[in-house]
This record gives structure tokens, C-alpha cells and sequence, in this order.
């Protein structure tokens, strides 16, 4: 592993690179760190691919705050900017939304040869994000982030409808925030989504099923990557 920063304009972001391979950034959930993505790294780098995973701004080692989604989103464009192509991205809770918010940006979507959406698609249901995060005693936490969030869900779900790469969602059990009709309107907003399933995940899935995790997300990575000739390389 080696330890890597990122400054920018209004943060300095920490960061970890592990293997050799096609890239894979690696964007963690919301009140997580970078540390969260070890075993699903070692595990990548074992079948031949290259992780890379920041602390978002706010978290963990990087400073800033987390307040706005287009902070995060823009910190993540930086990322990808500075990777070998092509990139697979996997977020995971907010990481996904700065993800896509991300990938907004024609000539940032392009360096992406596929997205993995994980426990996270964009225009979740408001009422069912907030009775989990009270349920939790995650209410107090992010708020600003939060409320940012999800009234920026219609435009989300219109950015990702618009991706003309593959998206993966991995659907964690039954203690994920995500309902079956949040899934379906992004399927029906985008016909190149997939769905996996990983029941016995909550929903830092990173976390509790980080083998099945990396398993999908390598194949679905070396699949992606042989498989877009539209994705510039260098």
C-alpha cells in the first residue's frame, strides 16, 4: 500500500493506493473512512487490479467539511482526473451520489468504463432515507449533507438515466435504506443497470460482506474495462 494526498483549492484529501492493474476508485460511505475498503482492496489487488480509496472531505484523515454534495462531487472529478484510463467507479451510500453528481460532466463520464452504485441509487424515497438514519441515531449527523442530498434526487436520477456506461447497484439485506421501487426507477430511468444482491449485508456493505463485494466488483471491473472501446486509454 501507499499512502498519497490530494490538495485542492479548500482541502487537502488522504488517500491509499493498493496493487498494480486497471484502476478502481473506491468512494466510501458517509461517516466511514478509507480504512473501511482494506480487506475489499487486498482483495482486488489480488485478482490483478489497482484500488484507489480517498477520505472523502470531512472524514477520516482530509480536511474540509462535508456539507454540500457538489463539494464532494467536485473533489471526486479531481480524483478521476488524475487516474490512468479507463476507471471503474464504486460508491457507496454518499459516495455514490458525489459519484454520479460527478460523472454530470461529459468528459469525467468518459474516463469511466462502468459505476458501481453500492446500497445507494439517486431519488431514494426522503421519508424511508429518514426514518433509517433516526432508526440508526444517524439523524444529527451530516445534516446539511443530508437535506442537500436528497432535494437534489430528481436531478441525480436524471444524471444517471443519462450515463452511457454500465452500472452495477449491489443491493444490500433487510436493513438497507434502499426500497424495491428506488431500484426500479433507476432501471427504468437507465436500461444499462444491473442489480446484485447481497442479503446478508446491511448496508455498509464494504463492511459486512467485503469478499462477496470484491468478487462482484472485479468481475463486473475487468468485464467493464475490455468491453468499451468508447473509453479513452493512455
Amino acid at each position: 500500500m501507499t499512502e498519497i494526498s490530494l490538495t485542492l483549492r479548500d482541502v487537502t484529501l488522504r488517500g491509499t493506493v493498493t496493487g498494480s492493474g486497471p484502476t478502481v476508485l473506491l468512494l466510501h460511505a458517509g461517516g466511514e473512512r478509507r480504512s473501511v475498503w482494506v480487506p475489499v482492496a487486498a482483495i482486488l489487488a489480488s485478482q490483478g487490479l489497482r484500488t484507489v480509496a480517498y477520505d472523502l472531505r470531512g472524514h477520516g484523515d482530509s480536511s474540509g467539511k462535508a456539507t454540500r454534495l457538489r463539494a464532494l462531487a467536485d473533489d471526486v472529478v479531481e480524483m478521476i482526473g488524475r487516474e490512468p484510463v479507463p476507471i471503474v467507479l464504486v460508491g457507496a451510500s454518499v459516495g455514490g451520489m458525489a459519484a454520479i453528481a460527478a460523472l454530470a460532466e461529459p468528459a469525467v463520464a468518459h474516463r469511466v468504463a462502468g459505476l458501481v452504485l453500492v446500497d445507494v441509487v439517486p431519488g431514494p424515497e426522503p421519508a424511508r432515507v429518514r426514518s433509517w438514519l433516526d432508526f440508526h441515531g444517524l439523524s444529527g449527523r451530516y445534516t446539511h449533507l443530508v437535506d442537500d442530498i436528497l432535494g437534489a434526487g430528481p436531478a441525480l436520477l436524471a444524471t444517471a438515466g443519462a450515463l452511457d456506461l454500465p452500472i452495477l447497484v449491489v443491493h444490500a439485506g433487510p436493513d438497507s435504506p434502499l426500497s424495491e421501487a428506488d431500484v426500479r426507477r433507476l432501471r427504468a430511468a437507465n436500461r444499462r443497470v444491473t442489480v446484485a444482491r447481497v442479503p446478508a449485508a446491511g448496508h455498509l456493505v464494504a463492511r459486512d460482506a467485503p469478499e462477496g463485494l470484491a468478487q462482484l466488483v472485479s468481475a463486473h471491473a475487468f468485464a467493464w474495462q475490455d468491453a468499451d472501446p468508447t473509453v479513452e486509454r493512455c
